[in-house]
């Protein structure tokens, strides 16, 4: 498969993925992870260590009200858990993020870009995101906002561990 691979000094040496069934599950698989470790962070680690407990489905039901769209419950749902977490972020990944990284920066551990990559996705969701859905400019630095960073850093770095694992396997 044609993807970042990663080579045996676990460096980004790719290019992009193919378009096909197997990239949509590397997306689907490491997504899901990170997902997952972004809300056991946010909605359960956080609160249970005295921190704010994030609401990304509530931020998404808020963009969907504010572009006149369906904002149940469920859409908010929906759209952090599926149209999000496994398949937005980590097109980003895949097809825009790894690519330029590889041609600006080159070879190098994958951990690093990861973090900025989460790094960039928290800027994406909580400078961006909230605006357009009407809600203040980064939260106005509230709790909850720096709880966002370490669960979107958390969510890449999570995502690309995932994928270099399934790699590694495939590579065995």
């Amino acid at each position: 498969m044609n993807m970042m691979a990663l080579t045996s000094e676990n460096r980004l040496v790719g290019a992009l993925p193919s378009i096909n069934f197997a990239t949509l599950g590397l997306m689907f698989v490491s997504g899901f992870f990170a997902t997952v470790a972004f809300d056991l962070w946010g909605q359960v680690i956080s609160p249970a260590l005295g921190y704010a407990k994030l609401s990304p489905h509530g931020l998404a039901q808020s963009l969907l009200g504010s572009l006149g769209l369906p904002n149940t419950a469920f859409a908010g749902y929906f759209v952090h858990f599926y149209v999000v977490g496994l398949i937005g972020y980590p097109i980003g990944w895949m097809f825009i993020f790894a690519p330029i990284w590889q041609r600006v920066v080159g070879n190098t551990h994958w951990f690093l870009p990861s973090a900025i990559y989460g790094f960039g996705l928290w800027v994406f969701a909580i400078g961006g995101i909230t605006s357009l859905a009407g809600l203040p400019f980064f939260l106005n630095f509230s709790g909850i906002v720096w709880v966002a960073l370490v669960g979107h850093v958390l969510y890449g770095i999570v995502m690309v561990a995932m994928l270099k694992l399934i790699e590694k396997q495939q590579n065995a």
